[in-house]
């Protein structure tokens, strides 16, 4: 019973710590602000002071959870800010986010990549270790490392490539839809002032001309007057 008590006030105040944060709308910021503070200066009265390792798993263990409706709300707030705004802002949201996904996957094929040929390459050196010695044995170790490194090689510069120019594709279509919407907004605008100056204008000719009428009216009654 004495070393169960210890769990049900750990228990308790973890709930504590959850509530706490269920009263707060947490976000993607906060929580990695958390995790940062909490691994890099830690509390010295709390058990997450012992070592690194021992820090990370606790920090993991307590906000891994919190990620999923960190990242509703950040999203939540992202599309709160980008209806508020004009068609601009939603542009450039949509452009930012399809440069930081497509960066995300090429990050994401570059290491599944990566994994394969390491796996690969570990195995491979594996078997052929087991059937051959001596000299050949360290000249298939060079050869398997000139090859390895070499498809790595490629695969950097083939998913770079890849990443610059649908980047610089996303830039330059971004670019020419701004600049097509400017200019729909600069002839908008200059046809509503155009309307307007010729509303004007036509007013102003319809009461020169009602001015000139009627004085041309009044100088005829005054000579059947007279």
């Amino acid at each position: 019973m004495a070393d169960q008590e210890p769990e049900v006030i750990n228990g308790m105040e973890a709930s504590k710590k959850r509530g706490g944060y269920n009263d707060q709308e947490i976000d993607l910021y906060t929580i990695i602000h958390r995790m940062i503070v909490m691994i890099v200066y830690p509390d010295p009265g709390s058990s997450a002071s012992s070592s690194l390792l021992q820090r990370i798993k606790t920090v993991l263990s307590e906000n891994l959870p919190l990620l999923g409706e960190g990242s509703r709300n950040s999203g939540k707030k992202l599309l709160q800010w980008t209806r508020r705004g004009s068609p601009l802002r939603a542009l450039l949201v949509i452009s930012v986010g399809t440069i930081a996904l497509l960066s995300m996957t090429g990050v994401i094929v570059f290491m599944l990549f990566f994994l394969a040929a390491t796996f690969n390459a570990i195995v491979i050196s594996l078997l052929m270790s087991l059937a051959a010695a001596g000299g050949f044995l360290a000249l298939f170790f060079a050869f398997l490392t000139a090859i390895y490194i070499g498809a790595l090689s490629v695969a950097i510069v083939v998913i770079s490539t890849a990443m610059f120019s649908a980047t610089v594709a996303i830039l330059v279509v971004t670019g020419w839809i701004v600049f097509f919407w400017t200019v729909w907004l600069v002839t908008k605008k200059s046809v509503g002032v155009a309307k307007h100056s010729l509303t004007l204008t036509g007013s102003a000719i319809s009461a020169c001309s009602s001015s000139i009428h009627s004085q041309y009216r009044y100088e005829e009654l005054n000579k059947l007057e007279a």
